[in-house]
């Protein structure tokens, strides 16, 4: 089992997209990713290598810290945070989360979907890439789908990708455990892309079932 993690950062801020924008939230953005996107905005957390390994006991000690200051709940992005097995990782948050009758923080993961499940989560955001396309596990059990627009191919990986969940739930055997209704659909401009804000807003226009999802954090230049 993985007991330490390469830490990039960690922060207490307000979620600043998709479906919990505006809450107060725990960001622990670990180092690795397999994916590579050319308008990533944290290639800086691409290479592993370059951070140390942290015991994951002091990342839990500064989970803690944080919910008592008011974090309602944790983000585990990267990089590709999945990368890591976080079997541990999760399963220690929740022993000592959940000390002093209180319930366990709630434990939320930001994730393009490439890599093998590991670790227990209360909310997957699921931002697939076209390059690079998710397994179905992802499909199948995300809580919301995010999807960054650049251009027109975007929009038209953003409708395949949300066909083929609803096509998945249709030929499931276990249609109740699926809970496709449940799933948030969101579609985010890229950071000062006026094409990709331009399609956005135009496809939402006329496809209602999709959200707008905005960097909001960078609008109000807080991390």
């Amino acid at each position: 089992m993985t007991n330490f993690l390469p830490l990039v950062e960690k922060f207490h801020s307000l979620q600043g997209e998709g479906f919990h924008t505006g809450k107060s939230a725990f960001f622990i953005r670990l180092a690795g990713c397999n994916v590579g996107c050319s308008w990533c905005d944290t290639k800086h957390s691409w290479d592993k290598e370059k951070y140390p390994l942290i015991p994951i006991k002091k990342i839990i000690n500064e989970i803690k810290r944080a919910r008592l200051k008011g974090a309602s709940f944790l983000v585990i992005t990267g990089g590709e945070p999945l990368q890591h097995n976080l079997d541990n990782f999760c399963e220690a948050i929740n022993i000592e989360t959940s000390k002093e009758k209180q319930n366990p923080i709630k434990i939320h993961i930001e994730t393009s979907g490439v890599s093998k499940i590991s670790g227990n989560f209360d909310w997957i955001t699921l931002s697939p890439k076209r390059h690079l396309l998710p397994k179905n596990y992802f499909l199948e059990n995300c809580n919301e789908l995010k999807i960054i627009i650049n251009d027109q191919k975007d929009i038209d990986f953003a409708i395949d990708i949300k066909e083929e969940i609803v096509s998945k739930y249709q030929k499931s055997s276990s249609k109740l455990n699926f809970n496709k209704l449940d799933k948030k659909y969101y579609l985010q401009p890229a950071w000062k892309n006026e094409q990709g804000f331009s399609l956005t807003v135009d496809f939402i226009k006329n496809n209602p079932e999709w959200n707008l999802s905005l960097q909001t954090h960078k609008y109000l230049n807080i991390k």
